[in-house]
């Protein structure tokens, strides 16, 4: 497989971000940034669990998964908001603050933005660099269903890196979340192609399972691609071979322990063999919390 040859966009020097050099932890955020992106290596691709409170991001980090990001799906949820609407920036914004203290690097999942404005994306960014955070998703998908033009979502990207450019940008394109099967090849790589341009660090494509089309965006740019894990779509495996560079769990672990739990509530409720399962011993759990304690 040959990927096309794309000149690298120009970012600002990592340690002159607004967000920057006078910032505490200035030092400490440019190497995060740098440990977290060179984890992302086309055909050994980062595979990134998606945690939705500091108990589960713990439990991964434990577990020895070398990063951690968010589901914004768990998140919302969680909170008792609907996902994807840009009703969550606090819990956002909190937990990935909180999170950050964990010893890998850290991705929250920032749905569109929280705004349409540049100067309000641009504060976004500053205010997780400031608090230890090595990188976002930023989608184009809007609350309606629609997509943000490309000019306008490669805009936002530029605002987002300019401001903070030790933060990972991983510019998300909707389209086959939104059309699907019928989904334009030839728009997703338009848009892939412009947020690179803009200067995002790496692209997402969810909703895409079709190996011919993985590839075929892979060869589209020099960005590592991003693919949604899928239990019907491709193995880990196989889309290391198809030269994915980060491959996202998003809301399935979220949505599988929720499911989880209710099973054996109700099994236990009815009597029946709720069959061995594994919990965490209460030490367990609250051993999680060391890392949080910790000045």
């Amino acid at each position: 497989m040959t990927s096309a040859s794309r000149s690298q966009p120009s970012h600002p020097d990592p340690g002159h971000a607004d967000a920057g050099p006078s910032h505490p932890g200035a030092a400490r955020q440019a190497a995060r940034f740098a440990e977290f992106r060179d984890l992302h290596r086309p055909g050994a691709p980062l595979f990134l669990p998606n945690a939705w409170d500091h108990a589960s991001a713990s439990a991964l980090v434990e577990r020895g998964f070398s990063a951690v990001a968010t589901t914004s799906l768990g998140v919302a949820v969680s909170a008792g908001k609907p996902d994807g609407v840009g009703g969550t920036r606090d819990e956002t914004l909190r937990l990935g603050a909180g999170i950050a203290r964990l010893p890998v690097p850290v991705s929250v999942d920032i749905e569109g933005g929280f705004g349409e404005r540049p100067e309000d994306i641009a504060a976004l960014g500053v205010e997780l660099v400031r608090a230890g955070v090595a990188g976002v998703n930023f989608e184009d998908g809007r609350a309606d269903g629609t997509l943000r033009t490309v000019e306008r979502h490669a805009a936002l990207v530029a605002a987002l890196k300019e401001a903070a450019p030790t933060l990972f940008v991983n510019a998300r394109a909707d389209t086959y979340l939104t059309a699907g099967a019928a989904a334009s090849l030839a728009e997703t790589t338009e848009r892939i192609r412009a947020y690179r341009a803009a200067g995002a660090d790496g692209v997402f494509v969810p909703g895409l399972q079709h190996e011919a089309t993985i590839e075929t965006l892979v060869a589209a740019t020099d960005a590592p691609l991003n693919i949604l894990f899928t239990p019907t779509g491709p193995t880990c495996a196989r889309l290391a071979e198809l030269g994915v560079g980060r491959i996202s769990a998003g809301g399935l672990l979220f949505r599988t322990a929720i499911l989880s739990a209710v099973d054996l509530a109700w099994a236990i409720a009815q009597g029946t063999d709720p069959g061995p399962g594994r919990a965490l011993t209460q030490a367990q759990a609250l051993a999680l919390t060391e890392v949080y304690r910790r000045d």
